[in-house]
């Protein structure tokens, strides 16, 4: 059955004019000619490979928009804004919903499914949410962050931090927000560099937690090394970025006990 909520948390920016294309498509990490094919997951990275923005794609009609979270919006549209110099882009910050939802998608025009994986659903964007959600199950946020944690998917602000994450870290490759392809981008050597010459020692995994999960950000410890951190909990797993040579064996984030998963 389809299921839907007002995602409040996030917001829609609008690229316009006859270089939009060609202007995004130089600065991030995927590629935007797939926009003919649905929505594009990808990230604006700092010069030095570090993660800044992660945010969805979509096209409608000749302009483009770009979904990404509410807090970050304003930052991202000035960060664009310094790269624009004389490109003819027009950039603007919409009051479009957007409606994140499970199963079948609804019979509304900008919808598409979730391009990072078919089981995270789709994502629907219009003047008025309500009118997206008419007539289908009201979706809780909890049922989207278990389904968020059974997947690993990194959120901005909790697993994804600006100016320290890396995206391969955070399995961006495997969610389909990274194009090895499409030429340059900004940050694109130093993320090929870690593609092609070097072994990921860190990363994102999902783990099992046993007893009451602590805050978000809690060590998470082997004896008395620290191996990671324990990050988004929900459902009796959660999602810890660990160093790998350190996490096997008993180990523990506040009261709870945690095991990884494979």
């Amino acid at each position: 059955m389809t299921a839907g909520l007002h995602a409040t948390d996030r917001a829609v920016l609008r690229v316009s004019g006859p270089e939009a294309r060609e202007f995004l498509q130089n600065l991030v990490t995927n590629d935007v000619g797939r926009l003919g094919q649905g929505a594009v997951y990808a990230a604006l990275l700092t010069p030095q490979g570090k993660y800044l923005f992660d945010f969805f794609l979509v096209a409608d009609g000749e302009t483009i928009l770009i979904d990404v979270a509410a807090d970050r919006a304003e930052a991202l549209a000035r960060r664009l804004a310094m790269y624009r110099l004389r490109a003819k882009v027009d950039l603007d910050v919409t009051d479009l919903a957007v409606v994140i939802g499970i199963g079948p998608l609804p019979d509304v025009p900008l919808v598409f499914a979730d391009p990072r994986l078919a089981a995270l659903g789709w994502r629907a964007y219009g003047a008025d949410a309500g009118s997206i959600l008419a007539g289908i199950r009201p979706l809780d946020q909890e049922e989207l962050t278990v389904l968020r944690v059974a997947h690993v998917v990194p959120e901005a602000g909790v697993e994804l931090i600006p100016d320290e994450s890396y995206i391969l870290e955070m399995g961006f490759e495997r969610l389909h927000g990274v194009d090895f392809r499409k030429g340059c981008y900004v940050g694109q050597e130093v993320t090929a560099r870690m593609k092609h010459k070097t072994e990921l020692r860190k990363g994102l995994v999902r783990v099992a937690v046993a007893g009451d999960a602590p805050a978000p950000g809690t060590e998470i410890r082997s004896g008395e090394k620290t191996v990671g951190t324990l990050l988004t909990s929900a459902g009796g797993a959660g999602l810890a970025y660990l160093r790998f040579d350190r996490a096997g064996g008993d180990l523990t984030a506040g009261h709870a006990r945690v095991r990884t998963e494979t």
